[in-house]
């Protein structure tokens, strides 16, 4: 554990009291602006000669202080591997106001970090700060990118890059007027998003990541927030984005989009004509095996086709089992929705599927089905049923969300294999694809 505080906070009554007796007057009240005492590790910067710092955390994580604290550091004092002081830096966000109002006087800003003696001056008419050992940092709003044609800089600050607008002109404005002292540096703090610009800062070999969830800061959070945020947006990808810190990425030319699935999301779900959950096993039972696919959907089948709906009710996929263990989660599944099948894909297994999850529940009622398509010829009717909004999701389906928007027309663009996708393919066929071929409109008798 890096944190001083953690330590100390964590340690026996009497280690405690021994080591405040220890501190001066002065260190005691120097002690509060001792960051390196009081940071997560995430907030710290990491070792080596790096040129871009992501802090990539879900909301209230601590990103905002960890860059105030990064800008102090590197104005007061000599920066690790010999690189001196900053003299002048650049303060980006989205606006103006939020660099002013966030970075700047927000109550993990600089200011708000700053010791007393070494607090710089707000001067608004120029838009910057100024310390008292002559550094500046000057204000820029990433909707004006040309603003920063001309300046020039041996440090910055850049807050929420991945919600920009003009994030990639921003961006290489910026890099441009990184031209003085040895290695300029930039911190970059925010949630992540899947845009072009992140993910090109990410995969440059120049960049350090750090990265955590909001709960990481859970001490300096309100408990009602938490329990809040969790209950609402614990499992989706927007919870995986806005609260974990998870950069979710959707492929090029994916069947589906985040977009798209989260207009989708409901919380409750109407009385079911049919339930089934479908399974797609894997090829063996060891470690490293692939996923088990197991999927609960429930339809509403009744009146014209074109109103039927289907709902997503569960992803109970479950990572590298032997068949005994995945067959019973399976069995589960249908046990506590009331499902009225269990599909599972024998392509792999034959006979042997069956006789695994007969060894389970002799008597469950079980529908064998063959891959005779690939898996995108599969899944592609299924895509336009959420394409016309006939399928909608509870809350909670994350993991199998991420996989679905990695599936593109060409292929599953992921490691390994898209299990759950297709579990969720072959409910879907069951449940939808297959009854509407065989559905005909009620011929009316003519009199």
């Amino acid at each position: 554990m890096r944190s001083g505080a953690g330590w100390i906070a964590s340690a026996e009554p009497a280690v405690q009291d021994a080591f405040l007796n220890e501190l001066s007057e002065g260190e005691l009240l120097a002690l509060p602006y001792l960051f390196e005492f009081w940071a997560l590790d995430h907030q710290l910067p990491p070792e080596g000669d790096w040129r871009s710092w992501v802090i990539m955390g879900g909301r209230g994580a601590g990103k905002t202080r960890a860059g105030a604290e990064w800008v102090r550091s590197v104005v007061e004092g000599p920066r690790p591997m010999d690189k001196g002081r900053c003299s002048r830096l650049a303060l980006v966000g989205e606006t103006i106001d939020q660099v002013r109002e966030v970075m700047v006087f927000g109550e993990s800003g600089i200011l708000a970090c700053s010791p007393p003696d070494r607090r710089p001056e707000w001067q608004a008419s120029r838009k910057r700060l100024l310390w008292p050992n002559g550094a500046t940092a000057q204000v820029f709003s990433a909707h004006d990118p040309e603003s920063l044609r001309g300046p020039q800089f041996d440090g910055a600050w850049v807050d929420e890059l991945a919600k920009w607008k003009r994030a990639q002109d921003t961006w290489d404005m910026l890099q441009f007027g990184l031209r003085l002292g040895e290695t300029p540096q930039v911190c970059i703090t925010t949630t992540p998003r899947n845009v072009g610009v992140l993910k090109q800062i990410l995969a440059s070999p120049s960049t350090v990541t750090t990265s955590a969830p909001t709960e990481a800061n859970a001490a300096y959070l309100a408990d009602s927030f938490l329990e809040e945020v969790r209950a609402r947006y614990a499992g989706t990808r927007l919870g995986r984005q806005e609260l974990d810190g998870v950069l979710l990425e959707d492929a090029e030319g994916a069947l589906w989009t985040s977009a798209l699935l989260e207009e989708l999301q409901v919380e409750a779900v109407p009385e079911f004509d049919r339930i089934v959950v479908a399974v797609d096993p894997p090829v063996s039972g060891k470690e490293t095996s692939d996923e088990c696919g197991i999927v609960v959907v429930g339809a509403c089948t009744s009146g014209p086709v074109h109103e039927w709906k289907a709902y997503v009710l569960e992803d109970a996929s479950i990572g590298a089992a032997t068949p005994t263990r995945w067959a019973t989660a399976a069995i589960t599944a249908m046990e506590k929705w009331g499902a009225e099948r269990l599909v599972a894909e024998v392509n792999q297994g034959g006979d042997l599927v069956e006789s695994v999850i007969r060894q389970v529940d002799p008597l469950v009622p079980l529908k064998k089905v063959h891959a005779s398509r690939g898996k995108v010829a599969r899944a592609e009717p299924v895509s336009a049923l959420y394409e016309q909004g006939r399928v909608k999701h509870l809350r909670g389906l994350g993991a199998l969300e991420d996989q679905m928007c990695r599936m593109t027309a060409q292929g599953y663009e992921g490691k390994n294999s898209p299990d759950r996708v297709d579990a969720l393919v072959w409910a879907l066929t069951e449940l939808m694809i297959l009854p509407a071929a065989k559905w005909r409109r009620p011929q009316v008798r003519a009199l």
